[in-house]
Order: structure tokens, then sequence, then C-alpha cells
């Protein structure tokens, strides 16, 4: 029988590394030989997802996925099928797309060459120079793996690799009941920022932070989380195990449930924009009203949950039914790796995606978005703004919050006196987990215990 430590726990030498406590280097961060490595090693063997269906919902639709040095055109080439290629014309290499659009045939600007979308070639100017030794069969787009799930597309670039799903698990069978495929986006908006991809997608799959970067999020208590590795991704929620999302376990430890779940669901509606929905601020609002004081705060949760869900279905959104245990065991946020977050609830996600700006390991792209469940034939179709403002105008309170911590991290992992990250082994685990798979991708030495 394995010994006990005086805490209850089993010795850290017992336990998986993600709960034993690690010293993490900053070669990840800071080396542009580790980012060059990244493109060999890492982004193409993974899962990564490009877009999502809704913005290649007409055939000839088309989205430019880049990574790196890399570019994947992503387009849907009939009613039930999605393809993927590497974005080069086979006659000099020239980028055949940028951005997304529409398109019946993928033609270089440079030459004139052309593609139609099931990636053969169907015109090549004056072949006949070629004297026979070019023949069009011979130059079809390459194809990349692609798959999708949960109302997104994924690309793998590798032609070997393993089933989405099998990548995905046990995410996909967590968040599978939260029916993300249904949900569309509210609003998107995207920067360059200075720090690297893995600082950026960090500051956002743990809740130890909230005390420290939020604290007009912690009114009612300073809540702890739970953190845990999940295959190769990881998740963490509330460790009051309350409420749907951010926002309604925001209201954990109120007095009066009813003037705190008023207060977090409000504050968030307009501290982020995300992880609630204004069915549920117009619910929450009236809860004083409807409920006398004194209500058990159970009571008054499951009271927001079920008007809540009544109203909705007055305008045609029709909540899933998912198991208040399952609800409770998919927390409140996943890391899906390498560079994806979602928080989920059962009408609305909140999500981030973090990449390489080129080969520069002190920048990234990052984007943000919202999905909500609408009314079939009501859902809007936000442009993907770019923000490079980092103001409360641009982004709300909450994320310039996150933001504020980003570049000043990047900035000190290169200090002479820092010399490693700390992760927590209870709060952070999934950060620890982050780095022991992304060492396997890497071919290098995984966290070390201390």
């Amino acid at each position: 029988m394995t010994a006990m430590t005086q805490t209850g726990r089993a010795p850290a030498t017992d336990r998986p590394l993600a709960e034993r406590p690690v010293v993490i280097g900053n070669e990840a961060y800071t080396s542009a030989a580790y980012a060059r490595e990244e493109g060999d090693r890492l982004w193409p063997k993974v899962w990564q997802a490009a877009c999502r269906v809704e913005e290649i919902e007409k055939v000839g639709d088309y989205v430019t996925y880049d990574i790196i040095d890399e570019s994947i055109i992503v387009t849907r080439v009939a009613p039930d099928r999605i393809a993927a290629y590497y974005n080069a014309c086979q006659h000099r290499g020239r980028r055949l797309t940028e951005g997304c659009g529409h398109a019946k045939r993928f033609a270089c600007k440079f030459h004139g060459w052309k593609w139609d979308l099931d990636g053969q070639s169907v015109e090549i100017v004056r072949q006949d120079a070629w004297e026979g030794r070019l023949n069009r069969d011979d130059i079809p787009l390459k194809t990349v793996q692609v798959d999708t799930w949960g109302g997104w597309v994924f690309i793998n670039m590798d032609p070997d690799c393993a089933p989405l799903r099998d990548y995905l698990e046990p995410a996909a069978t967590m968040l599978d009941p939260f029916q993300l495929d249904r949900m569309r986006y509210r609003w998107r908006q995207w920067l360059y920022f200075p720090c690297n991809w893995k600082v950026a997608i960090e500051a956002f799959n743990e809740g130890y932070h909230v005390v420290g970067t939020h604290p007009q999020l912690t009114k009612y208590s300073a809540k702890a989380t739970w953190s845990e590795a999940r295959g190769i991704h990881g998740n963490f929620g509330s460790a009051a195990r309350e409420g749907v999302g951010g926002a309604s376990s925001g209201a954990s430890g109120a007095a009066d449930m009813r003037e705190g779940l008023k207060h977090s669901i409000n504050q968030i509606w307009e501290e982020v924009n995300a992880t609630t929905t204004q069915t549920m601020v117009d619910v929450a609002n009236r809860l004083e009203v409807e409920l006398p004081e004194g209500t058990p705060a159970q009571q008054v949760q499951m009271h927001l949950m079920k008007r809540t869900i009544e109203e909705d279905a007055k305008r045609g959104v029709v909540w899933p039914q998912i198991d208040p245990a399952h609800i409770a065991a998919a927390g409140n946020d996943w890391h899906i790796f390498p560079n994806t977050v979602i928080l989920q609830g059962p009408t609305f996600a909140l999500c981030y995606r973090a990449r390489p700006h080129g080969l520069d390991p002190d920048s990234c792209i990052f984007e943000v978005y919202t999905l909500e469940l609408y009314p079939q034939g009501q859902e809007p179709r936000p442009d993907n703004l770019f923000k490079p403002d980092i103001d409360e105008a641009s982004w709300r309170k909450v994320l310039c919050q996150d933001f504020s911590n980003m570049g000043a991290v990047q900035q000190g992992m290169k200090s002479r006196g820092f010399t490693g990250m700390r992760p927590s082994p209870e709060e952070e685990r999934a950060i620890t987990n982050f780095h022991r798979v992304l060492s396997e991708y890497m071919g290098r030495g995984a966290p070390v215990p201390m």
C-alpha cells in the first residue's frame, strides 16, 4: 500500500507528473531555435482548429489558415465534404489564397494556372511549351488531413496522424453534451501580441490567477479551483462546483444568492461580454422580484436555470439536456492541445486561439471569439475584427487585465533572475501537463520535479 504524507496525499514521487511540484525552464518561450523547431516537430504533427464550419457554409467558400511558414486552404468542395490543401501553386510556389472568400477555382495571380475545388489542375497557361512533359494529372494541389468536431474544422499535416476523435479524447466526450456544433459566432476579434503563443494560452487555462489579476471578481469569496491533466489536454473548474460557467459560479459565497447572481452575471456581461447571455442577464435581474428573501442558494441557482431555459425556449433556443454531474465534471475551461482554449456553457462558449507570429518567439497571433446558440435563421455573421489597441473599449476590462500579464510574463522570462516556472501542483496541473506533452513532441526533457 502506498504511504501517505501528513496532508493525506501520496508522496510526490508516487503521483503523476502533472500533480507534482515541478520547475519549467524558459527555453520554450524565449528561444528562437526552439521556435524554429516547433515548425518541424510540433505544428506539422498536431490537429489544429483552422476555422468554424459556418465560415465555409457554401460550396466554394474557403478560409486560409497560416501557421509559421505554412499556409493551408480549407474549403467546402461539396455540400457534405470539406477539403484542405497546401496553399502553394505547383508552378512557382506562389500562394493561391489569403484570408477568406469564395471561389469556383483557385487561380494563381502570378501566371494564371488554375485548380478546381477538388484540387485538380484545370489550366496551365500555354502548356504546349513543356512538350508533353507536364501533365495536369501530375500536379494536383497537395492535400492535408481534415476533419470536423464541435463545429470546428481541424487540419493536420501529418498523413499518418491519429483520427481527430482519438486525438481529442477525453475532451470530445466531455464536451459533446454541450452541443458546441449548434452554436455560432457572436463576436470575433484578434491582435498581434508581444508574447510567446504559449504564454498567451497559459493565461487562460488555469483559474489560479483570478485573485491576483481580477480581484473585482472575488467580491463574495476568493474561490479555489481544481485543475486536471486529461490525456494530452487539460481542464479546470471552480472548487465550489456551482453554476454553468464563470458568471454564475462567481456568486458562490454570497449571503443572498439572488443579489450575488444578479451582480456576478451583470459584471461578467459588462466586463467580458461572454460566458453568459442576455437572456440569463435579464432573468438574473428579476431574481429579487421572483424569489423571496432567504431563498436557499441552491434553489436560487435552480430558479435561474429554469427561468432562463423557459425564456430561451420562447425565442426558439432549446437548451441541451446535460446531467448536472457531467457539468460539474466538465468544469469551466478546456485546453485542447496545443493552442485552443474553450470555456463552455449550455448555450455559449468563450474561445481563445494563439499561434506563432512567424518565427519570432516574442510575438503571437491571439484570437478571441464567443459562440452562442441562436434561433434558427437568426445567427449573426460577425467579421473577425483586428483590434490592436488594448483598451476596455476594444477588449473589455477582464481581458485587458489578462493582457497586462502576458507581455510582462514574456519580459520576465528573459530575466537573469528568473530560474523557471513553478506551477501549482493543484490549480495549474493543466499547465504542467501541457509542458509534459509539448516536451514529448519536441524531443526535449519533461518538466523537472522539485
